[in-house]
Parts: C-alpha cells; sequence; structure tokens
C-alpha cells in the first residue's frame, strides 16, 4: 500500500505545473477525482511554463516549418491510444488557412502528454507580401471529443504570432578578420537561398570566425570556418535532394537557379 502512495504521489506531482496542487497526501489521493480526463494545451515549455503566445516566421522555412506545442490531460492514464485534433480560428485565420498543416494528435496508452507540432507552409500563402509589414495572429483550440473535457484556464487554446520579414544579414557579403563573409561558402545572397538555408540548418545571423576553434558556439552563434565547410555541403546535399524531388529545380525570387 506504501508502494502504491509513493507512486501515485509521484505521478502527481508530475503534474503540479498544470494543476496547481499543494503537497500529496492520503486526504489529497482519497478527494482526487480519477475520472477527470481534461485535456491541457499550451506554449512554452515541457514542464508546464505557459507563454501567452508563441512566434512563427514564414521566412524561416522556404517551405513548410513548424510550432511546438504540449498537451496534458489532468485525469489518470489509460489503457489505450487517445487522439485529439486541434483547430484553428481568428485572428487572420482567413487570410492564411490554407498554410496551416494539423495532424491527429495521439496520447499513448499509459501516457498523460507529449510534444507535438502545427505546420505552416510559407508557398502556401495567397499573398507573400502578408505579415512583411505588421504583424498577424491565430488561435488554436482542441476539437471537442468525447475522450477529454475542456482543459484548465490558461491552458484551452493557444496563439501564434505571424511574421513574414527577413533582413540580409550584415555579414553575407563584408566581414571584419578574422570573422568571414558569409558568401565565401554559400555564394550570391537571394532571400529564397537564405530561406532555404535557415529551413535546414536552423541557423539565423550566424558568423563565421577563423580563429574559434569550437564548430558552432550556440551562446555567441558563431561557427568555425572548418564547420562552415561541413554546413556548405549540407546545403549541397539538401539543395540536389529538393531538386530530385521537384518538377523544377529549386529558384529564387528573381528566377535564378540556386547553387550552394
Amino acid at each position: 500500500m506504501k508502494r502504491q502512495l509513493k507512486h501515485i504521489c509521484t505521478w502527481i506531482a508530475l503534474a503540479l505545473p498544470l494543476w496547481g496542487l499543494g503537497g500529496c497526501s492520503k486526504d489529497d489521493i482519497s478527494s482526487y477525482d480519477t475520472s477527470l480526463t481534461a485535456l491541457n494545451i499550451w506554449v512554452g515549455n515541457a514542464a508546464g511554463v505557459v507563454y501567452e503566445s508563441t512566434t512563427y516566421n514564414y521566412s524561416y522555412a522556404y517551405e513548410e516549418g513548424s510550432v511546438t506545442f504540449y498537451a496534458q490531460i489532468s485525469g489518470m492514464p489509460a489503457d489505450h491510444d487517445r487522439t485529439f485534433r486541434l483547430e484553428a480560428y481568428g485572428g487572420d485565420y482567413d487570410q492564411m488557412s490554407s498554410t496551416i498543416r494539423t495532424e491527429e494528435y495521439v496520447i499513448p496508452a499509459g501516457e498523460i502528454g507529449g510534444t507535438y507540432k502545427v505546420y505552416f507552409n510559407t508557398q502556401q500563402l495567397a499573398d507573400p507580401t502578408l505579415f512583411t509589414t505588421r504583424d498577424g495572429s491565430v488561435n488554436f483550440r482542441v476539437v471537442s471529443n468525447d475522450d477529454f473535457a475542456i482543459g484548465t484556464e490558461n491552458h484551452q487554446t493557444f496563439t501564434v504570432i505571424l511574421k513574414n520579414y527577413l533582413a540580409k544579414p550584415d555579414n553575407w557579403d563584408e566581414a571584419n578578420y578574422p570573422r568571414v563573409p558569409l558568401s565565401r561558402y554559400f555564394g550570391i545572397y537571394s532571400r529564397v537561398k537564405y530561406q532555404f538555408m535557415i529551413e535546414h540548418l536552423g541557423l539565423i545571423d550566424f558568423e563565421i570566425n577563423y580563429n574559434t576553434q569550437t564548430a558552432y558556439d550556440e551562446e555567441t552563434n558563431v561557427v568555425s570556418a572548418v564547420y562552415a565547410v561541413y554546413l556548405q555541403q549540407v546545403m549541397q546535399r539538401a539543395l540536389n535532394e529538393y531538386n530530385a524531388t521537384h518538377d523544377t529545380p529549386l529558384t529564387d525570387e528573381f528566377g535564378t537557379p540556386v547553387t550552394f
């Protein structure tokens, strides 16, 4: 019995950020409603830290990028998989609805939640100038189903702020030694090329430095010259794969084929 109580206490403690419970005692366990299966969703981090919103920038992916969200039940695990879906609404939904892709999300048997994604496709923007001069937004909520009740307050919806800005890095063509221009490894700048790089490398406004011995310093966003060669090869492979799987090769906004 003590072992069972300890197991239950531990499980409830993991959900404290969402439930707002205090300690765990015999009274807590006996009064807790085990039939409650509310589904909480949020953006922030897996530990339950909740942000009011998160941001998605269409310019950071040439085709499809994503936003991470989290879901967790405030009831007991089930002995079978349970699914849920999200629906988008409000804000600028009518203007960007074609860009959204969601999935049938699964909370596996024996689990209480997980990490999930919603997707946005830049190529599906009806107007490529959308959100370039002003921010947009769209909201997401769980589609009602028989498995889950509505989540707790502040865990029922989340908002994504939409942007579409991309500036040419200052160090693309020129950089003072020991910094190296990005053009030395990635060629002539174009918006499409930079989008494609961000999508595949996950690096934005990074620098290349001759003197650094560290391949990539996340704190300073600096890569070594040796690692830059590797990144160039990554982009060459990504470009070859893109061209092999699309009817036309990747071209920039001027109609020129992209090269690395």
